[in-house]
């Protein structure tokens, strides 16, 4: 018996067989010269769900796909390039035994063999591949549209700060060309601080740190001094295989907010400006009848003694005279003394203070005017410490305006029934202060607007004090609120954070108010 054919590479022509009909890849052998089917791999008679002798008489248009692209003179044509130039591909639609359409990729390779040149064509299902395709397509043509509409700048840096990536809007806002901008380093466009605090937001990026939200200053790029333009911007590490790896930068231009934001500190520093110097001027009328009396009881006394001398000139009787008239004068420097100490800390900055000590410090001012207007004020102080971070005098004028309102409205009632009340509490974390009264209450059609500086409950007077208040609160991170007090009256209540525990409660104060800061 002879051995096996063998090929030069020492497999037998049936090995070959068994390798070439085991592919996963559907083989068709057409005849070079007719086109005429051949044979086909067990691969293609499973994709196309035909035998192999049922392969052999078919035509293209009995397997392939009844569109115009796939034409028989178009398929011919094809198989007819790949026996002149040697090889062909092009995109196929096949049609399965059960009208099923498989959009393949198919090559046509011309093969000499010794029965004769012959078209070997491999092909491919590829619909999900083009339909991934088409998805990705369209997903970049949605980024790119959306990208062209943001007028939010995009780079990405590497661990130098120098420019990988930049987006067209990031060249628009920096007056240079996206493709410039590749290569260069981004902290060039920066001030010295803003371009130090972007290094260390890439340090912490690139060791896997957090998002960060930076503002970051820049200078015109007109090459003239211009003013500075401010810009917002937010750090992230992106690792995209095989691409970009660097730290993601997403910024835009907030140079109108922060100009906004300056008007507004002006403004605020206005608005404070007048509320410590309403503080003073509510200080002066307050005790201005409560000084007047021990100074003229004490000139009462001088003069008496000075009367004394020629008639009775007992030392007994004189002396008498001028110690009535030295407590007197006591007392005056005492109320003097308190109103100087309470100017004295206009100027100060926000710093830890218990609340419940800022309504104490303010008690003897708000009695002098209780007693002026025969007014009982009761004090109902929390048993607890309320420890806040505030300007210490800005919240005393608060609790003033809304103590001195409430006497006020109180003046309208009968003698005895005119009380105030003023508490502090603990509710949740904040700190609260507590006015009420028992007057007429508010107006209901002006409730709303209780805090606009256009109310007033006065016939001479206008809200500009509430108005303050409500400033003054809400800037250090509080709300004030005003409601019924049942059965009759008005309630005003204003609330702080306050300090988490294990803050202590006297630090150095700040060495300027800002213009508004979180909660601590």
């Amino acid at each position: 018996m002879s051995a096996p054919a063998r090929t030069p590479s020492g497999f037998a022509d049936s090995d070959l067989a068994a390798l070439f009909a085991a592919l996963e890849h559907c083989v068709l052998v057409h005849d070079a010269r007719t086109k005429d089917i051949l044979w086909a791999n067990p691969a293609a008679c499973a994709a196309l769900g035909f035998t192999l002798e049922e392969l052999r008489p078919l035509k293209a248009p009995h397997m392939s796909s009844p569109a115009r692209p796939y034409a028989r003179a178009r398929g011919l044509a094809w198989l007819q390039r790949a026996v002149d130039e040697g090889s062909s591909t092009i995109e196929w639609c096949y049609r399965a035994k059960d009208g099923t359409d498989i959009l393949s990729e198919a090559r046509a390779v011309h093969v000499d063999l010794a029965r004769g040149p012959v078209v070997m064509v491999q092909f491919r299902d590829i619909a999900e591949e083009k339909a991934t395709r088409r998805d990705l397509f369209r997903t970049e043509g949605r980024l790119q549209a959306f990208l062209r509409s943001l007028d939010a700048g995009i780079v990405v840096l590497d661990g130098d700060g120098r420019v990988l990536f930049a987006g067209a809007a990031a060249g628009t806002l920096l007056g240079r060309g996206p493709d410039t901008l590749v290569g260069t380093d981004f902290t060039d466009f920066l001030a010295p601080d803003s371009a130090r605090l972007l290094r260390v937001a890439l340090t912490s990026a690139a060791r896997g740190g957090r998002v960060t939200d930076t503002r970051y200053r820049l200078a015109v790029p007109d090459g003239g001094g211009g003013p500075d333009r401010w810009f917002a911007a937010r750090c992230q590490y992106i690792h995209v295989e095989n691409d970009l790896c660097g730290t993601l930068l997403l910024f835009h231009d907030i140079t109108a907010l922060v100009r906004t934001e300056e008007e507004h500190r002006r403004d605020v520093q206005y608005l404070n400006h007048l509320a410590r110097y309403n503080a003073m001027g509510d200080m002066a009328m307050a005790i201005a009848h409560e000084v007047s009396q021990p100074i003229s009881a004490a000139h009462n006394f001088v003069a008496g003694v000075g009367g004394r001398l020629a008639d009775d000139p007992d030392p007994e009787h004189l002396r008498w005279g001028l110690e009535n008239a030295t407590r007197q004068l006591d007392r005056a420097a005492l109320i003097l003394r308190s109103l100087r100490e309470y100017v004295v800390r206009l100027e100060e900055s926000k710093q830890w203070a218990d609340l419940d000590d800022i309504v104490t410090d303010c008690a003897y001012f708000v009695d002098v005017r209780a007693r002026q207007q025969s007014v009982t004020v009761r004090w109902e102080h929390a048993a607890e410490e309320l420890p806040v971070r505030c300007e210490k005098v800005l919240i005393g004028q608060v609790v003033m305006n809304l103590a001195f309102n409430a006497i006020e409205e109180m003046t309208r009632s009968p003698e005895g029934q005119r009380t105030v009340v003023v508490a502090t509490r603990r509710r949740g974390d904040h700190a609260e202060v507590e006015v009420r009264d028992t007057g007429r209450g508010l107006p209901a059609q002006r409730a709303g607007r209780i805090f606009d500086g256009a109310f007033s409950s006065k016939g001479d007077g206008h809200g500009i004090g509430l108005a303050l208040s409500h400033r003054i609160i809400t800037r250090h991170g509080g709300e004030i609120e005003a409601g019924a007090n049942e059965p009759r009256g008005t309630v005003f209540r204003f609330r702080l954070p306050l300090r988490r525990k294990g803050k202590p409660l006297h630090v150095p104060s700040d060495p300027q108010l800002p213009v508004s800061s979180a909660p601590e």
